[in-house]
């Protein structure tokens, strides 16, 4: 599927990483609310597309970085990654056949259980973020999802 293992690698290492500066890139104010959750977008796709290379370690790793990051309770994103890849990997053979507007549909309900779980762990340390706002990333994330999916298989089809 993905030709050299090493390469594979390499490019699902450089989305984590562009993930992960998209997540804390400056922004103005009215952007900053709609901003998809990048990285587990990347998660998503990869974990659709290289299940093997790009499994629950990679989803986990990647939501510790979003931890990091954002100086938030240590394992909280990085709970709801491993959450979203292990349910990711428990369908991805079905997943990869569906259209993109499919697979968009399935990403809306997966950044849903996201956001809902951060929500809750919010909630239980006692920080909630309860403005409807908060929601936006889920809509975009699914939006931008058919977009990100073509540009990623290009740069996998140019890469092998």
């Amino acid at each position: 599927m993905m030709g050299n293992g090493n390469t594979g690698s390499l490019r699902i290492a450089v989305s984590a990483i562009i993930g992960l500066l998209l997540a804390i890139a400056p922004l103005p104010h009215w952007l900053e609310v709609v901003r998809p959750d990048f990285l587990l977008l990347f998660v998503v796709y990869w974990s659709l597309t290289a299940p093997r290379v790009a499994g629950l370690t990679f989803a986990w790793l990647c939501g510790f970085g979003i931890d990091l990051l954002h100086g938030v309770v240590l394992g909280q994103h990085a709970l709801m990654f491993l959450l979203v890849g292990a349910i990711t990997h428990r369908w991805q053979l079905q997943l990869r056949i569906f259209p993109v507007w499919q697979q968009a549909a399935w990403v809306w309900l997966m950044l849903l259980i996201y956001q809902f779980g951060v929500f809750w762990i919010d909630g239980i340390i006692s920080q909630p973020v309860t403005t409807w706002q908060r929601w936006l990333p889920v809509f975009s994330g699914a939006i931008l999802w058919p977009t990100l999916v073509a540009v990623l298989d290009t740069w996998n089809r140019r890469r092998r």
